[in-house]
């Protein structure tokens, strides 16, 4: 076992608020070269899924009376799972991650990147630059045309201004001056804080760590339903709710929509609203990902949800974190590479680098997940109604300038080995089996995922 290793999940661990003790409990095998990057992603990758696994280990524990199960981290389900939106596919068929008008682009004194793979953020980068909206093939001629008249802050500034995603490349020294930078390198890797003195819960024997929990996803994307695909393995009842005028793509649910069900409800109608209410007045965790201050403006806030529903978890998840001058931004994974410097670090004098996957999406869930669980135990223990925040930058903080690559030689490794297929209402699905686990626990999810916001807006069996 190499140091970095153990360094890596021991920060997170730490962050966490887990024992020491029960890091024993972890060991690794089965090392790739599945991620290959400069900067360390097989670290974080691994040290992420590991103490997602000792988390829902030690909640199985307390919700058994017996002693935590062992951890075993396998690389090659690590690495497949990291890339499990890569990897997807129905009867055959994958699909584009990125759409035309989500890439680099190079501005008159750089480059700067946009992320408009939704229709609504589409619509507003070709507003933001004075554009009509044309086919992809002209869209693109269009917008590297009005890019390379502009500096790179000029795009980022115009864009964000109309409500759309443009971030200018930076150097990790450029972001750590910046106001946000400054900021993040303050911050922790997450954050947990206990709200109320709720009382605790009760030892139940039960099969899995979430058995018999509730949980209301309010998450889009990857990170946050990645989180929340991981509580469904665990045996918690996931149901999804997004509003039906931002549709989510099928293509994307495919992946991270195992295990769970889906629902839509408008939040602003009075009606839905009453049925949102229902559902939380029996929930027993609510994960939330959308940009601070959007939930909030519907009474949404940690403070309220916990007077309603005393003893809750709350887990907020955040692109550039709850605080300073980029609260309130809209942000994804690739926007967030290129803002901290990690575009920079990965590409080459000509042009911007991406990381192997979806790195500070699929580590910052398996991180959420794990804050989630490790909430519950402490509830187990002490009560409380439970907030956890993280948000992608802090994590990407944590991958340049915390951990540090492990030593040795990286063999590639084989995706197929750690991918099943099912039936499922689209059909044959072909997806990336989890890596968390612990020895006793589940191997796979007990339902494929269906067709996006199709479900009644009810828990299971009610």
């Amino acid at each position: 076992m190499n140091s970095p290793i153990i360094s890596g999940t021991s920060q997170a661990w730490a962050a966490l608020g887990g024992d020491p003790s029960s890091l024993d409990r972890v060991s690794y095998g089965g090392r790739c070269g599945g991620l290959p990057a400069r900067l360390p992603v097989m670290e974080l990758a691994r040290a992420t899924v590991a103490v997602c696994s000792l988390a829902a280990a030690e909640l199985m524990s307390v919700r058994t009376g017996r002693p935590v199960p062992r951890v075993r981290v396998d690389d090659e389900a690590v690495a497949t799972g990291f890339l499990s939106d890569r990897l997807v596919r129905v009867d055959g068929q994958g699909w584009s991650t990125f759409q035309p008008l989500s890439r680099f682009w190079r501005a008159s004194d750089g480059w700067v990147r946009t992320h408009a793979n939704y229709p609504h953020h589409r619509v507003r980068l070709l507003a933001a630059l004075g554009l009509a909206g044309d086919a992809d093939g002209e869209a693109v001629d269009a917008v590297a045309r009005v890019v390379a008249s502009l500096t790179a802050l000029e795009v980022e500034e115009t864009v964000c201004a109309a409500g759309g995603l443009a971030v200018a490349a930076r150097s990790p020294e450029e972001w750590a001056k910046s106001e946000q930078g400054a900021m993040v390198a303050e911050q922790p890797l997450l954050t947990t804080a206990r709200l109320d003195d709720a009382p605790g819960r009760k030892p139940d024997g039960a099969a899995l760590p979430c058995a018999g929990l509730r949980v209301l996803d309010l998450t889009r994307v990857l990170a946050g339903p990645v989180a929340t695909r991981t509580l469904a393995l665990l045996g918690a009842d996931v149901l999804r709710i997004d509003a039906p005028h931002l549709p989510e793509s099928q293509e994307a649910h495919n992946d991270t929509g195992m295990g769970k069900r889906s629902a839509t409800l408008d939040l602003r109608e009075a009606t839905d609203r009453g049925r949102f209410d229902v559902l939380l007045d029996t929930a027993d965790v609510v994960v939330t990902g959308y940009r601070p201050g959007a939930l909030e403006q519907l009474g949404l806030t940690p403070e309220a949800l916990a007077e309603r529903r005393p003893g809750l978890v709350i887990a907020q998840l955040s692109a550039w974190g709850r605080y300073g001058p980029w609260r309130g931004r809209r942000g994804f994974d690739s926007l967030v590479q290129v803002a901290t410097g990690i575009a920079e670090l990965e590409g080459s004098p000509d042009s911007p680098g991406a990381l192997p996957a979806q790195a500070l999406d699929h580590g910052t869930g398996y991180l959420l997940a794990a804050g989630v669980l490790r909430a519950l135990t402490e509830q187990h223990h002490a009560g409380g109604t439970r907030l956890v925040r993280l948000a992608l930058a802090q994590t990407a903080h944590w991958l340049v300038h915390d951990l540090v690559p492990a030593p040795g030689e990286r063999e590639g490794f084989d995706a197929e080995h750690r991918l099943t297929e099912t039936d499922s209402p689209m059909g044959r699905l072909r997806h990336a089996l989890p890596p968390v686990s612990y020895e006793g626990g589940p191997l796979n999810w007990r339902r494929p995922p269906g067709l996006w916001g199709t479900d009644a807006p009810v828990w299971d069996g009610a």
